[in-house]
């Protein structure tokens, strides 16, 4: 990505693949407003409102004119007794700064959002159905104590539902006249294991032997740098055709356990919906001008 100089921010910005993806926008000449806990350009707990808040309030002042695009990599994993610090971080983190900054990226005029989802999102088994409707509602108190119910489960649950929410929350704001229809190219990645500190500590910690048996049939880790490519695509004019895409980018563990799964044919319970979608796209400006393409 060269060429004019353009703004973005960037969530989780000091370590990880968020620092990656930061470290390369820089080094192509882009202007970076970092956001994380510490080490960055805007420091504040996504955990909380406050720090919600906060955050859209000292990047927005921050701004000297349109954004360019978001990557939205600030997340927690699975972890003991912080299911709720989990759901508002993963969630919360990502789709409030989302719609404050929407205003901002439209007036890019092309402007494009990379938002980090997770494999785990089709490889987590028996995901409570009840707690992804409490995170569509944004009740993450709700959803928390439900998650804790499961116990030593609770980690894992807390971190597949919010990536689940914040993956289906995307894909239904992408498509319309809000984001789509306003330019902006709003798009998931869904990483696979990535050796990011978080891993490493997970490799050498007490869950070391759990963590090595998850099949991964390219038999290697990512790198934040592999990831950090995939960002910059999705960031670039060849994305222009990208909404609502959900890239998988994780040794084939996806592939391994659901090889039937996807591509799926659309069932017949959604031929209405279906069929009303396409009586409304026309009026609705959701199809393709041709006369205004070279």
């Amino acid at each position: 990505m060269t060429g004019e100089t353009k703004t973005y921010v960037v969530t989780g910005s000091a370590s990880g693949m968020g620092a990656q993806v930061a470290t390369r926008l820089r080094a192509d000449g882009h202007r970076v407003i970092g956001v994380d806990l510490h080490g960055a350009e805007v420091q504040a707990d996504l955990s909380t409102p406050q720090g919600r808040a906060e955050a859209l309030a000292e990047v927005t002042a921050a701004l000297t004119g349109p954004l360019d695009g978001m990557v939205l990599a600030a997340g927690l994993g699975p972890g003991k007794d912080r299911e709720r610090m989990i759901v508002e971080v993963n969630l919360l983190g990502a789709i409030e700064l989302l719609e404050g900054l929407r205003p901002a990226l439209a007036a890019a005029g092309s402007a494009k959002v990379v938002v980090f989802g997770s494999n785990s999102t089709t490889s987590t088994p028996l995901v409570p159905r009840r707690i992804l409707t409490l995170l569509a509602r944004r009740d993450t108190a709700g959803a928390a104590r439900l998650i804790r119910l499961y116990g030593p489960l609770g980690g894992a649950i807390a971190y597949a539902t919010s990536k689940i929410a914040v993956s289906r929350w995307c894909r239904r704001a992408a498509v319309t006249a809000e984001w789509a229809g306003a330019g902006i190219g709003l798009n998931l990645i869904a990483p696979g294991p990535v050796l990011t500190p978080l891993l490493k500590s997970q490799l050498d910690g007490q869950t070391g032997k759990q963590v090595r048996s998850f099949p991964v049939p390219a038999r290697r880790y990512g790198t934040v740098e592999q990831l950090a490519d995939w960002t910059l695509m999705m960031l670039s004019p060849a994305a222009d055709f990208m909404v609502g895409s959900v890239v998988t980018v994780d040794g084939g563990t996806e592939a391994l356990l659901r090889p039937d799964a996807w591509p799926s044919p659309l069932p017949l319970r959604a031929m209405p919906r279906m069929l009303w979608t396409m009586y409304q796209a026309p009026k609705k400006g959701q199809v393709a001008d041709y006369s205004a393409q070279d």
